[in-house]
């Protein structure tokens, strides 16, 4: 009989995110090149084969592949295991895992919880076993242990903007193949917006043609030289349908469902450099390039128009043919309606349909999206502004702005995806603004940590989970992509599949530290921003300036210096609020954990106190 051991070790369990229950036992397993990966029907096979490609490079090994029937049962073995009778505790992705010295089992009710469970065995492996490297003197040890794991919410989302910046097919693999790590199973594909239509449509090839293509720029985005008449447009790019088919298959073996997003009727920009017909009164459209065109230009489809809709049953028709899942995003966020309401054909349709409110026009566009989507078999999502207006009668709402949009939606009656921004945007500020990369507001770690996505007062049932969102308009490449998404993903990824009572700050910032050892293997992209010092500024009762200092990952020291060099380990250390000597023009402050640093410096300049003192993160 195999002995449970103390409490102490259960450290020992790293997994992200934090499984419903586990146990360390005594013992370990170590993989060798001579454990066999069993498996009792076909599909179990395919994650057999996955955990196989998974393990091959750093350990260099090439376990043989068998059917339990042809399995005899000798030396050490893998199973994963598809229960023949229905186990109703783990559904449909969760999943039971045990440990033996000899042995590992995966059982789970289908290909999903076994490919969770097959996650969940990397996870307990050395870091090393993330190398894009062999490593061939590292040891594959793992304790023994049994999980039972399963999903708080069955949608577990993580979005990519496209549209702003382009990344190709190869980057877009390597996304979900992160996103899968943490058990994310939506990947949502914002594909077009004003900078570029990335999705090819054959039967309005201009899409791509020219809505793909825009003037290159650098520098802060909205800030940039509008493109102007005759500039070429060498920046962007698109997916054919033969790439989407590759990127469907490619996900789908992997437990992940693709959410394509169409974003209309706003944020139409590149659609309309394509057929400046669509909208209300043409001109020479251009994909923006980072200038501020918001108002100034048109960007939203004429809803008086029957090309509009024309259009849309194409492209929806194009659209649902290449993406095999059950929901098509249909946009409906920040529609700027200052052209309908000038726009005669617009005034048109809302007399005809006895409109009484821009708002009601908009809702009629969404309304006739939702029933075109319907007719081809599928169910539409939309930000939560398609609640203005009028709801469409089967849409879910996907709550951007907070939650309030998402427990109206399901007081309704709805389903929700919640996805507040203050918590799911994943481009804003993760630490002080002047140590990260430029971009707007702010979403520490532990704010993202922090998030339950069931308000109270709300029928549970109407939740469908959540997502988290990179928005890339400050976001030009891969290493700054990955840099904005790790870790605050790995905090959403526990709040979308463990227990809210299972959650604790202190031990996920203890195992997120591990997962940053597996990224250093992988030579992945993250921030260390939770570590950083963060300045707070207010006054105390007599009207005097007071700067404290803290940090999100607790247990750290705090030096600081208001003049000479950078401060290090032998500079005071903070241990209460501080008040300002006369003369400072400059507070810097650094974290430093068992006498090395840490964080980064954080640098406050005097001048800048009641600035800093209106900041509210």
């Amino acid at each position: 009989m195999i002995c449970t051991v103390s409490n102490a070790q259960d450290s020992l369990i790293t997994i992200v995110p934090k499984p419903v229950s586990a146990k360390v036992l005594s013992g370990t397993f170590t993989l060798t090149p001579d454990a066999i990966l069993v498996y009792n029907v076909d599909s179990g096979k395919h994650i057999a084969q996955l955990f196989k490609q998974s393990i091959a490079v750093p350990t260099g090994f090439n376990n043989d592949i068998a059917h339990e029937n042809q399995f005899l049962g000798k030396g050490k073995f893998i199973k994963f295991d598809i229960l023949s009778i229905r186990d109703t505790v783990i559904g449909n992705e969760g999943y039971h895992l045990e440990v033996s010295p000899n042995c590992i089992e995966i059982s789970a009710n289908t290909t999903g919880g076994l490919f969770y469970g097959m996650q969940s065995v990397l996870q307990l492996l050395p870091p090393k076993i993330n190398s894009i490297k062999n490593q061939p003197y590292a040891s594959w040890t793992i304790p023994c242990v049994t999980i039972t794991d399963y999903p708080r919410f069955a949608w577990r989302g993580l979005m990519l903007d496209v549209s702003r910046h382009f990344f190709p097919k190869e980057l877009v693999k390597k996304y979900i193949d992160n996103m899968v790590k943490y058990k994310y199973n939506v990947f949502h594909w914002h594909l077009t917006d004003d900078q570029g239509w990335r999705i090819e449509i054959k039967s309005f090839p201009r899409l791509t043609s020219v809505g793909a293509w825009r003037a290159p720029r650098m520098g802060e985005w909205w800030s940039q030289s509008p493109q102007y008449d005759g500039e070429l447009t060498t920046y962007g790019g698109f997916y054919t349908k033969e790439d989407i088919k590759e990127i469907v298959e490619y996900a789908a073996a992997r437990n992940v469902t693709i959410l394509p997003e169409i974003d209309v009727p706003g944020h139409s920009l590149a659609a309309l450099a394509a057929y400046p017909e669509l909208s209300c009164f043409g001109g020479n459209f251009k994909p923006n390039v980072g200038d501020k065109f918001y108002k100034k230009m048109e960007n939203s489809l004429c809803i008086g128009n029957d090309c509009s809709f024309e259009l849309m049953d194409s492209v929806l028709t194009e659209v649902i043919s290449m993406f095999p899942g059950k929901y098509i995003h249909i946009g409906g966020d920040e529609c700027y309606k200052g052209y309908w309401d000038k726009c005669q054909k617009c005034r048109a349709r809302m007399k005809t349909d006895s409109l009484q409110s821009l708002d009601q026009l908009q809702s009629y566009f969404i309304h006739r999206m939702e029933q075109l989507i319907i007719s081809k078999g599928k169910q539409m999502i939309g930000w939560d502004e398609i609640l203005e207006g009028g709801l469409a009668p089967e849409a879910t709402v996907m709550s951007w702005r907070g939650l309030k949009g998402g427990v109206e939606a399901a007081n309704m009656g709805h389903n929700v995806i919640m996805t507040p921004d203050k918590y799911c945007y994943l481009d804003l500020y993760q630490g002080d603004p002047d140590s990260e990369y430029k971009t707007y507001s702010m979403n520490r770690l532990s704010t993202s940590y922090s998030l339950n996505p069931v308000p109270e007062g709300i029928d549970k049932k109407f939740i469908l989970g959540g997502q988290g969102n990179l928005w890339t308009e400050n976001v030009p490449n891969n290493r700054h992509l990955e840099y904005m998404v790790w870790p605050r993903a790995f905090a959403l990824s526990e709040v979308f599949w463990t227990p809210q009572e299972n959650r604790n700050w202190d031990d996920f910032t203890k195992r997120m530290e591990v997962q940053f050892k597996r990224f250093d293997a992988a030579e992945i992209n993250y921030a260390k921003s939770a570590y950083d010092p963060i300045i707070r500024v207010n006054k105390n009762n007599i009207g005097n300036y007071l700067i404290s200092v803290t940090a999100e990952v607790n247990g750290l020291d705090i030096y600081y210096s208001f003049e000479g060099p950078d401060p290090d380990s032998f500079y005071p250390l903070y241990s209460q609020p501080l008040e300002i000597p006369k003369g400072a023009d400059t507070f810097k402050a650094v974290t430093y954990r068992n006498g090395k640093q840490i964080g980064k410096i954080v640098t406050l300049k005097i001048k800048d106190l009641d600035k800093k003192m209106r900041q509210t993160s």
